[in-house]
């Protein structure tokens, strides 16, 4: 029961990500000043973790690619995903990032050889439909081209996480892998960040965003990961996008039609799907959202 119960904490802490962010925004931070602070300010956390147990050891081979997985990962990842919020919303950002799953299972055909069955293929055209219909939607939430590509890249970013996860992860603790994947994408953020003063609640939404579901909702989603296992995790996980919708809704009177609840149902179903697959789960997936 733990082990469930630390997953659903970091995964409404995610849910979170949010409305939060909407939050700073209000106070005139610019989404990508968001993503610098929250890479920024994890990495001091992450990097005083690695440092108090002793882990900070990185392999000269490895090096080239916790540097890509900075940029790709932390800078592209973190600006997207703020500027997906910025443009569509939480609610529409949050079932925009569920589609990874499927450009996961894309990507591992493509790049590591995995196949790609009929559950994986009903998997992922559910999820390409979902997306569909919550594009087409009308209702409160704005859906813009500029929503969909920053919501799509955000998730295309995430999608990495497993490929780099498959390949490296395995050699090292989360805390030494962000020691240094996280400075590396603060800087690839920086030249694009347009600094401005900021008030108390700016530095609070911040704050939030950098401890809460950061730091603390990924050190509650490893540990969960220690008592479970990852499809049981990643199918608790997928309460996020829920308790985005809810606190969208609560918060900042976000409101799917009809037609978009329907979509983002489908997103859910297609992540059910792939994880509920017998044999071996595709989303055994760091999560760092």
């Amino acid at each position: 029961m733990a082990g469930y119960l630390y997953v659903l904490a970091a995964a409404c802490l995610w849910g979170l990500l949010g409305v939060v962010s909407r939050w700073a925004f209000e106070q005139g931070v610019s989404p990508l000043e968001v993503a610098f602070w929250r890479a920024a300010l994890g990495a001091g956390l992450f990097g005083a973790q690695a440092v108090l147990m002793q882990q900070v050891r990185l392999e000269r081979p490895d090096r080239w690619a916790v540097l890509g997985f900075g940029l790709v990962g932390i800078s592209l990842f973190y600006g997207a995903y703020q500027l997906a919020i910025e443009s569509g919303g939480a609610a529409l950002a949050a079932v925009l990032l569920y589609t990874a799953p499927a450009i996961v299972a894309l990507l591992s055909w493509l790049f590591l050889r995995e196949p790609m069955d009929a559950h994986k293929l009903a998997a992922v055209g559910l999820t390409l439909l979902g997306v569909a219909l919550v594009s087409l939607q009308g209702g409160g939430v704005k859906v813009s081209l500029a929503a969909l590509f920053w919501g799509l890249l955000s998730a295309l970013t995430y999608a990495t996480y497993y490929l780099f996860g498959k390949l490296y992860l395995h050699r090292y603790t989360t805390p030494t892998v962000f020691l240094y994947a996280l400075p590396v994408g603060a800087l690839g953020l920086l030249p694009f960040v347009d600094f401005v003063p900021k008030n108390a609640e700016a530095w609070a939404a911040i704050a939030f965003l950098t401890v809460a579901s950061t730091f603390f909702a990924v050190t509650l989603y490893f540990a969960g990961l220690r008592r479970l296992e990852a499809t049981r995790a990643s199918v608790v996980a997928t309460i996020e996008p829920v308790v985005a919708a809810f606190a969208a809704w609560l918060w900042w009177g976000e409101r799917f039609s009809l037609l978009g609840y329907l979509g983002a149902g489908l997103v859910l179903l297609g992540v059910l799907w792939m994880v509920l697959k017998p044999p071996k789960a595709v989303l055994e997936v760091p999560r760092s959202t």
